[in-house]
C-alpha cells in the first residue's frame, strides 16, 4: 500500500527550480524507480543457467562419494577386527588355562591338608606311647627274670605268686589300653630278618635253624597305625658260609 502511494506521487522540485507549465509533465516519478529507491530488499542478479546446474551436479557428486566408503578402508578395518578377535581369543584360552591350573592346585591342597589332619589326628599320641613303650619293656624284663620253678609252689611263694600275677596284669592293660589307641605289638620269633621292622644286635649260628631268621627277640616291636613305631630288637641265625 505505502509502495502504491509512492508510485503516484509527485516529485516536487526545489524551490530554486522554475516552476514552468511544461515542466510539471516531468515532476511524476516512474513507478519502477520508487520501488527500486524506496525497497527494503536489496537486488540480487540471478545466478546463471548453467552455473546452478554445475552447482547441484558437484553436490551431487560430493554427496555420491561420502556414500561409498573407499574399499581400502573396509578391509583396513576388517583385518583390525580379525587381529582384535585372534587377540581375545587367545587371552580367553590362558585365562582358562590359568583357571584350570588354579582348580587343580586348589584340589591339591585339599587333598594333602586332609591327609595331613588325618595323619596328625592318627599320629597324635605317638611320641607319649613310644615313651610308654620303655615302661612296658620294664615289666616284661621283670616278669622275664622270675625262675619259672619259684612260680610252681603257689604255698611256698605265694607272696611271689602274687606279685607275678599282679605285674603281668598290670603289663596286659596297658598293652590294651595301646592297643585301643592303635599301637600293636609284634614278635618276629622264628621269621625271617627284615630290616624294615627289626634292628639285628647280634648274630651267632644256630644249628638246625634257617640262616637268615631271628632266633631271639629281646624287645618286641610296635607299630601306630601301619607305622613302624619301634623296631624289634633281635638276634639273627648265622650262614656259616659267611653269606
Amino acid at each position: 500500500m505505502f509502495r502504491a502511494a509512492l508510485s503516484k506521487a509527485h516529485y516536487r522540485a526545489p524551490a530554486s527550480l522554475p516552476t514552468t507549465p511544461g515542466s510539471l509533465a516531468k515532476r511524476t516519478v516512474p513507478a519502477a524507480y520508487a520501488r527500486r529507491f524506496y525497497s527494503d530488499k536489496s537486488e540480487e542478479p540471478a545466478p546463471k543457467k548453467d552455473e546452478a546446474s554445475n552447482g547441484a551436479a558437484q553436490e551431487k557428486n560430493s554427496d555420491a562419494t561420502a556414500s561409498s566408503p573407499a574399499p581400502t578402508t573396509e578391509a583396513g578395518e576388517l583385518e583390525k577386527l580379525k587381529k582384535n578377535l585372534a587377540e581375545k581369543d587367545a587371552k580367553i584360552k590362558e585365562l582358562k588355562d590359568a583357571y584350570l591350573r588354579s582348580l587343580a592346585e586348589a584340589e591339591n591342597i585339599r587333598s594333602r591338608s586332609k591327609v595331613e589332619i588325618e595323619n596328625t589326628k592318627s599320629f597324635a599320641i605317638q611320641k607319649f606311647a613310644k615313651d610308654l613303650l620303655d615302661t612296658v619293656d620294664i615289666l616284661e624284663l621283670a616278669l622275664k627274670h622270675v625262675p619259672k620253678d619259684h612260680l610252681a609252689d603257689k604255698v611256698v611263694n605265694k607272696s611271689l605268686v602274687d606279685l607275678f600275677e599282679g605285674v603281668d596284669l598290670t603289663k596286659s592293660n596297658l598293652l590294651r589300653t595301646l592297643e585301643r589307641h592303635g599301637v600293636e605289638s609284634f614278635d618276629p620269633l622264628d621269621k625271617p630278618y627284615d630290616p624294615n621292622t627289626a634292628q639285628a644286635l647280634y648274630q651267632a649260628p644256630m644249628p638246625g635253624k634257617t640262616p637268615g631268621s631271628v632266633f631271639a627277640v629281646e624287645k618286641r616291636g610296635y607299630i601306630l597305625k601301619g607305622r613302624v613305631l619301634r623296631p624289634a630288637q633281635v638276634g639273627v641265625v648265622l650262614d656259616p658260609s659267611g653269606n
